[in-house]
């Protein structure tokens, strides 16, 4: 049994679990000036792309009113949510008041019907 060798398994403690995934050193020069240029390219052609957009003030006000539309339609919703949620328990708790009357009026049948001494085999 002595000759088994079993591995060790390297138990960090949590705190030192990304100490050695940190990069130290730093990016040179010419990639800094590479990954800065890129990002001046794709914002000019974002910008370019919402300077092409015609009409940007018309679109504004148009959304400003379509988010007040929007508002005013949810809170219609919520009014008629309440009034369907309402009719919904009305209509559950005749059901379930019907359910229970049939099934006492039933059990009073049940216990007042005579039981019969003969076994049906």
């Amino acid at each position: 049994m002595n000759d088994l060798k079993i591995p060790t398994i390297n138990n960090k403690s949590k705190q030192y679990l990304f100490k050695n995934k940190i990069p130290l050193t730093r990016k040179p020069r010419i990639k800094l000036i590479k990954e800065s240029l890129l990002m001046l390219s794709i914002a000019s052609i974002i910008v370019s792309i919402n300077y092409a957009i015609p009409g940007k003030l018309k679109l504004f006000t148009s959304f400003i009113n379509n988010i007040s539309m929007v508002l005013m339609y949810i809170l219609k919703i919520i009014s008629h949510l309440y009034e369907l949620l309402l009719v919904i328990f009305i209509l559950s708790s005749i059901l379930l008041s019907l359910i229970l009357i049939f099934g006492a009026l039933y059990r009073i049948y049940k216990s007042f019907r005579r039981k019969s001494k003969k076994v049906n085999f």
